[in-house]
């Protein structure tokens, strides 16, 4: 199990906010904790981060990747009457926006702030009361009387996030805001604290990379993976578990919670590289899933198994429940398989290996 030290850790990544396109306090918590088990630690301008564990110039080099970025909203327009309008960043959901509590991150810190909502027995049903809002509807009140006062401590642009905490179900259900994709930035730093255990055993070098913007495109990820040039990567990301009422397995596949984590086929995964980490997974008696993919992951991988002449890719994750909420679920237990099935499917690596289709 996760060991309480690496739990807080966990929980403060979780806390800290870092909307797409606004991820430097996550990013700072995340490179300081790292820089403990890595030879290297470097940021790009855009404010992806890296921790490297270097064994010999002369041998092949792989990459861990996981993005820092979880959705959002930001300050769109504020009214006369002090009431402040949201657009989202990346994929959130307007349906659940109403009637949360939520924080602004300015400039000077954090302002709180409530989703309104009109109360059932205001709502007129005959002219669209109750009906499903669009993030054009949706708004914020900060207890501000008018306009100037909102923009003493709010201004057009500043992030928001919902603020919810974080909670555990049970000794190994977690839930909160931004698991997606915290968890995966968790997961490759106690890889990399594993792999730095074991440095004796490791035969290739190894970068772990925490991309931002992966919400709205893949955008860190593309840029790093072209400056590094890894010969291999592998990419965590969460999944949709598909064990909870109202999903159609047929469609979706089945992954359940606290099974495992999940490998994916198809598409960008390169096989001889998802070959590898079936057989780590085996020879370590780590539960696995098993997922497919029509076109394209909808991860990071997407954006870095194209980059320069082709970096062989494959990805592995964590199941979620309720992904794009302020309730997301995880299982502890299947986060610390997710980490030993990384660490393993590396230390398995050869200082010349080569991953080929053929």
């Amino acid at each position: 199990m996760i060991d309480k030290s690496s739990q807080k850790f966990l929980e403060k990544l979780l806390i800290t906010p870092s909307p797409t396109g606004y991820e430097t306090a996550g990013q700072k918590v995340w490179m300081e904790y790292i820089e403990q088990f890595t030879d290297k630690v470097e940021s790009d301008a855009y404010g992806s981060a890296i921790g490297r564990i270097e064994t010999n110039a002369d041998v092949m080099t792989v990459m861990l990747e996981a993005h820092a970025d979880e959705i959002g909203m930001v300050v769109q327009h504020i009214t006369e009457d002090g009431f402040i309008y949201l657009n989202k960043l990346g994929g959130s959901d307007s349906t659940i926006a109403r009637a949360k509590r939520v924080f602004i991150h300015s400039k000077d810190g954090k302002v709180s702030g409530v989703t309104g909502n009109t109360a059932i027995h205001l709502q007129d049903k005959k002219n669209g009361g109750g009906k499903e809002p669009a993030w054009k509807d949706i708004f914020v009140d900060i207890g501000a009387s008018d306009r100037d006062e909102v923009l003493e401590s709010v201004q057009i642009g500043d992030p928001v996030t919902y603020a919810e905490d974080v909670e555990y179900l049970n000794d190994d259900t977690i839930v909160g805001r931004a698991l997606d994709n915290r968890i995966g930035g968790f997961a490759i730093a106690q890889a990399m604290k594993y792999l730095s255990e074991r440095k004796k055993d490791l035969a290739v070098n190894v970068i772990a990379l925490n991309s931002v913007q992966e919400e709205v495109g893949g955008f860190g990820a593309r840029m790093m993976s072209y400056r590094y040039a890894p010969d291999a990567a592998i990419v965590t990301d969460v999944t949709h578990a598909t064990d909870s009422p109202g999903i159609d397995q047929k469609e979706h596949g089945q992954v359940k919670l606290g099974n495992g984590p999940t490998v994916q086929h198809g598409g960008a995964n390169h096989p001889a590289v998802v070959r590898l980490i079936e057989e780590a997974a085996k020879k370590r008696e780590i539960a696995l899933q098993h997922e497919a993919t029509s076109v394209r992951t909808g991860t990071d991988t997407d954006s870095i198994f194209f980059q320069r002449t082709g970096i062989p890719s494959a990805l592995v994750s964590v199941p979620l429940r309720y992904m794009h909420s302020p309730v997301e679920t995880a299982s502890l237990n299947d986060v610390q398989q997710l980490i030993e099935l990384m660490a393993e499917s590396v230390l398995a690596m050869e200082p010349d290996q080569t991953f080929t289709a053929l």
